[in-house]
């Protein structure tokens, strides 16, 4: 008969998304996973299968929480331009603190050409947040916030470009101000 678990499995997927995060899905060891959990390396394979398994798990959860707070952002009540200057800082934010980076953007960059279930739920969660955008823009139009003639799912797809764009430029080195000015010139387009 198999032992009960002892431990929380979401304090484990969330404690192993943080080592996925701060070393990448290849770079992150087995043990690295047992230190980050508490977990014995039998209770990792035997909870999770595997490391690709327990990363995509990881990995929706990740999205699950960012993509959750940035569809709760443009579902607001604000003008748009705010809702959009707010998710663009909360990236510029983000980025000049700990500079990790984002984990999507950093799974994509690593694994999305070889791994095609990575490539999959990357690619559902990039339509879903485009989707808000495009909504929240199509709400601005209607209010008013933005010209009646611009493509809304055309500017969707721009605005989600940026944050991935200004995540990398910080990784590549880029200031906050290099990074608001960006932010600045995205807000112009709407």
């Amino acid at each position: 008969m198999a032992r009960p678990r002892k431990f929380d499995e979401g304090q484990a997927v969330d404690a192993a998304m943080r080592a996925f995060w701060a070393g990448g899905y290849e770079a992150t060891s087995t043990q690295d996973l047992c230190d980050a959990t508490g977990l014995g390396r039998s209770s990792i394979y035997n909870t999770f299968k595997s490391k690709h398994d327990l990363f995509g798990r990881a990995l929706r959860h990740y999205i699950e929480a960012v993509s959750g707070r940035q569809i709760e952002l443009l579902g607001g009540e604000a003008p748009v331009r705010e809702k959009f200057r707010a998710l663009l800082g909360q990236v510029v934010d983000d980025e000049c603190g700990d500079r990790r980076g984002c984990l999507a953007v950093n799974a994509g960059i690593e694994l999305a050409s070889q791994d095609p279930e990575v490539a999959g739920l990357l690619k559902r969660d990039y339509e879903r947040r485009v989707e808000a955008m495009r909504e929240a823009i199509e709400a601005g139009k209607r209010a008013g916030d933005v010209a009646p003639g611009r493509d809304a799912l055309a500017l969707a797809h721009f605005i989600h470009a940026m944050t991935g764009g200004l995540r990398v430029a910080a990784r590549g080195g880029a200031d906050r101000a290099a990074l608001e000015a960006v932010v600045a010139t995205a807000l112009d387009a709407l």
